[in-house]
Order: structure tokens, then sequence, then C-alpha cells
């Protein structure tokens, strides 16, 4: 469970802030995502060779 503790004389935008980058980068959201619709393997492992590939180029 994500949690952030809002600092005396924070402002609660400050803090949601904090909250949506401390999500981000557990990949909650993305994660949300993915079970949202059934994907089939074969869709799954399209995607993820497609993502290896553009991660490759770029580098």
């Amino acid at each position: 469970m994500t949690k952030v503790r809002v600092k005396q004389d924070e402002p609660f935008e400050k803090a949601l802030r904090r909250f949506k980058k401390k999500c981000n980068k557990e990949g909650l959201m993305q994660r949300l995502k993915e079970k949202k619709h059934y994907e089939k393997p074969s869709e799954r492992r399209r995607r993820r060779l497609a993502k290896a590939i553009a991660r490759a180029v770029s580098e």
C-alpha cells in the first residue's frame, strides 16, 4: 500500500504530487490498466516484443 505523510505546513497539492510520483514509480497505475481488460497471451507477447524492440532501437 502506497502511503505519503503530509508534512506540517505542506500544501495538499504538493503531497498529492508526491503520491502520484510514488504510484508511478511502483507501477501501480500500469498494473491497474493491465488488469482492466483481459489480454490474450499472444497479444501480451506481441506487446512485450514491441516494447523490447523499441528499447533496443532507442539505445
